[in-house]
C-alpha cells in the first residue's frame, strides 16, 4: 500500500489570548491517502477552519502552531521557511476557501485573479497564452469562456465558486482543501459544484479534503470520514462504517439530526453548547453533553485509538 500523501501528526494550533490560549487544535492526527476524498465534519466552533488555514499556513499570530507535523508527500510543511511554502501553496497543495463571495478582488477581472498565482510561481505566459489557460480553466469548471472578462460583482455565487476552484486547480496541485464550498448556496448549485469538484478530483487525481457539517452532504461525497469536536477528533473511519455503525456517540447524535420520511417535520438538535476552547478542562470535552458519560469521561482525556481496521474513536464508552 502507498504512503498516503498527507499526514498530519499531533497538531496543535493555539491563539493566545490575555485570557489564556485558545486550542483550537488539540492533538490532531490523520492520513489523506493518494486519490481519496476525506470529509471533516463538526458544529461550528471546532476548529475545522483552523485546522485547514493551518495545513495551508496561513494563520497569523496571536494563533501559532505549537507542534506537530503536515507531511505532504513525505515534506514536513511546519518546517519549511515562509518562501518556500509560498511556492508549495498552489503547486502543490491548494485552498477553497470558505465564503467565494469574499474570497475574488471585487475591482480585478477573473482572467488576471486566475493568472495571478501561476505568474506568482514564476510560470511565463504570453498574452495568448495566458488566455487560452483561463479559457481551458474555466471550461474545465463549466463556465463560458466570456466570465474572463467580468468583474466579480457580476457573477452569481455559484460562478464566483467556480472561479474560485478554476483557481484552486490551476496548478494541478497534489492535494485540494475545500472549506464548506457550497456554503450560502442553493441545493441545485450546490449540487452541481459538487458534481464539478468530483470529475476534476477523478481526472486530475487529486486528493481531497471535504470540510462541512453537512452529514447528508458528506455521505454521498467523500470515501472516509472525520468527525470533529472541540478542536480534537472523535471517529475516523469509512463512510459506510460511520453511517452503518457510528462508535462515538457525538457521532450518532450528530447522524441522528439527518431529516428522515418517518419523522418529517421533526427537527433534532444535540442539547447543550459547545464547550470553550479557552483552557480547556482535561476529560472528553463532549462528556457535559454526551448521554452515555461515565465518571471517567470527566476525568480522562480519550486518545484516538484504533478500535478496527481502519476505524479510530476517542471514546471510553466504546
Amino acid at each position: 500500500m502507498s504512503e498516503p500523501i498527507l499526514q498530519v501528526r499531533d497538531m496543535r494550533f493555539y491563539y493566545h489570548t490575555e485570557a489564556g490560549s485558545v486550542k483550537a487544535v488539540d492533538g490532531v492526527t490523520f492520513d489523506l491517502d493518494r486519490g481519496t476524498r476525506l470529509g471533516l465534519v463538526g458544529e461550528s466552533g471546532c476548529g475545522k477552519s483552523t485546522l485547514a488555514m493551518a495545513i495551508m499556513r496561513l494563520l497569523k499570530p496571536p494563533g501559532r502552531l505549537e507542534s506537530g507535523q503536515i507531511l505532504l508527500d513525505g515534506v514536513d510543511l511546519a518546517r519549511l521557511s515562509e518562501e518556500e511554502m509560498r511556492k508549495v501553496r498552489l503547486g502543490q497543495i491548494s485552498l477553497i476557501p470558505q465564503g467565494a463571495m469574499n474570497s475574488l478582488n471585487p475591482v480585478i477581472k477573473v482572467s488576471d485573479q486566475i493568472l495571478d498565482g501561476m505568474e506568482d510561481h514564476g510560470i511565463p505566459l504570453a498574452r495568448g497564452q495566458a488566455m487560452t489557460t483561463v479559457e481551458q480553466l474555466l471550461d474545465a469548471v463549466d463556465m463560458d469562456r466570456g466570465v474572463a472578462d467580468m468583474y466579480p460583482h457580476e457573477l452569481s455565487g455559484g460562478m464566483k465558486q467556480r472561479v474560485c476552484i478554476a483557481i484552486a486547480i490551476s496548478m494541478r496541485p497534489k492535494v485540494i482543501l475545500a472549506d464548506e464550498p457550497t456554503s450560502a448556496l442553493d441545493v441545485v448549485v450546490q449540487r452541481q459544484i459538487m458534481e464539478t469538484l468530483e470529475r476534476l478530483r477523478q481526472n486530475m487525481g487529486i486528493s481531497m479534503i471535504l470540510i462541512g457539517h453537512d452529514m447528508g452532504l458528506m455521505a454521498q461525497s467523500v470515501d472516509r470520514l472525520a468527525i470533529m469536536y472541540a478542536g480534537r477528533l472523535a471517529e475516523i473511519s469509512d463512510v459506510q462504517s460511520i453511517f452503518a455503525e457510528p462508535r462515538h456517540p457525538y457521532t450518532r447524535l450528530l447522524i441522528d439530526t439527518l431529516p428522515t420520511l418517518e419523522r418529517r417535520g421533526e427537527f433534532r438538535g444535540i442539547p447543550g453548547i459547545t464547550p470553550s476552547l479557552l483552557n480547556a478542562p482535561e476529560g472528553c470535552l463532549f462528556a457535559p453533553r454526551c448521554p452515555e458519560a461515565k465518571d471517567a469521561c470527566a476525568e480522562v482525556t480519550p486518545n484516538l485509538t484504533e478500535v478496527a481496521p481502519g476505524r479510530w474513536v476517542a471514546c471510553h464508552t466504546d
